[in-house]
């Protein structure tokens, strides 16, 4: 059982949904990532990210899918891209990534709530 938090702390993780524009390879990270452009919306707008998805997504297939994002995290440099937002995911059976995606088109920037 992982550990109990408050509601109030739940609420300082914003999670929005965004759609991916544009997916790259990322060949200097040390485990295989792909770069990728995440729009949020005319609030918060684009932000970059890089998600090691790379076992069940390639970049042309993930082009135009809504995900789930953290957008409030402090930026972070991995190598040479400075992410900006954390897409989310769960782990498959064999530890593979598997994004969170939202079922129905959300306009993008919606809180999770």
């Amino acid at each position: 059982m992982s550990e109990t938090i408050s509601f109030d702390d739940f609420l300082k993780v914003d999670l929005r949904v965004g759609r991916i524009i544009d997916a790259q390879e990322f060949p200097e990270a040390r485990k295989p990532a792909y770069k990728l452009k995440v729009d949020f919306g005319s609030e918060i707008g684009v932000l970059q990210s890089s998600a090691q998805i790379t076992v069940h997504y390639t970049p042309e297939s993930l082009v135009g899918r809504l995900v789930v994002g953290v957008v409030n995290f402090p930026p972070r440099q991995i190598g040479p891209v400075r992410s900006q937002c954390l897409v989310t995911g769960f782990h498959d059976e064999n530890g593979a990534v598997v994004l969170c995606m939202p079922d129905g088109n959300i306009p993008l920037g919606t809180r999770l709530l």
